[in-house]
């Protein structure tokens, strides 16, 4: 689990899946080198068909790997998940916790966030079973014996706290580090399918579709 302070903007901090990311790039690296490789010595169906499907899974690998993350801002947190964002303002923040997901309660509903995840299944046990109302259980343990996600968990609920007791105003108009599903936002929840999601997602299949058609 990885986290990060923007050095111009100090009040922002990025909570990501370090292992995922790791995975992503390694990926990505391997398949540029695979798609090096297949325009060095083939041109036939097969070799356009490998290399589509290699474009393919770099996009996926990208929109379900590298791209999620948590954000916490001085606006609310931004969930970026695979195919969908969310952004949560403060004052719609009622409680933060950890089940098998990291996930922000609001008046509204819960929000689960994809990359920020409990990879010990006797603590996701452990917590479906104290799971009860917004009562963490962990909330009074030391912090150096918390997993890494429930640390998480903590700094957004103490971010929350800071933030409400100085909540700044207005609709959001410069979305920036909130995120585009924080375009007008108040007090209340937004979620949406940013551009970035239909523009790969669409440019993949197309591509891989025409290869399949054309050769």
């Amino acid at each position: 689990m990885a986290s990060g302070r923007d050095g111009a903007k100090a009040a922002t901090v990025t909570h990501a899946a370090t292992g995922s990311r790791v995975m992503a790039i390694a990926w990505m690296v391997i398949a540029v080198l695979l798609l090096a490789d297949l325009v060095m010595r083939g041109s036939d169906r097969m070799a356009w068909i490998a290399g589509s499907a290699l474009l393919l899974t770099i996009a996926g690998v990208h929109l379900a790997w590298l791209r999620p993350r948590v954000v916490s801002t001085p606006r609310g947190i931004r969930m970026v998940n695979p195919v969908r964002e969310t952004f949560v303002p403060w004052a719609a923040v009622v409680w933060v916790d950890v089940v098998d997901v990291l996930r922000v309660h609001t008046p509204e509903g819960e929000f689960r966030s994809w990359p920020l995840r409990e990879t010990k299944r006797a603590k996701v046990r452990e917590n479906l079973r104290r799971d009860s109302g917004y009562l963490d259980p962990g909330e009074d343990e030391d912090p150096t014996k918390m997993r890494p996600v429930e640390l998480v968990a903590r700094e957004l609920r103490q971010d929350a706290e800071r933030y409400k007791a100085r909540p700044l105003t207005g609709p959001i108009k410069v979305v920036q580090e909130e995120g585009p599903a924080a375009l007008g936002a108040e007090d209340r929840p937004q979620t949406m399918v940013p551009l970035e999601v239909i523009v790969v997602g669409v440019a993949a299949l197309v591509q891989f579709v025409a290869v399949l058609l054309l050769t």
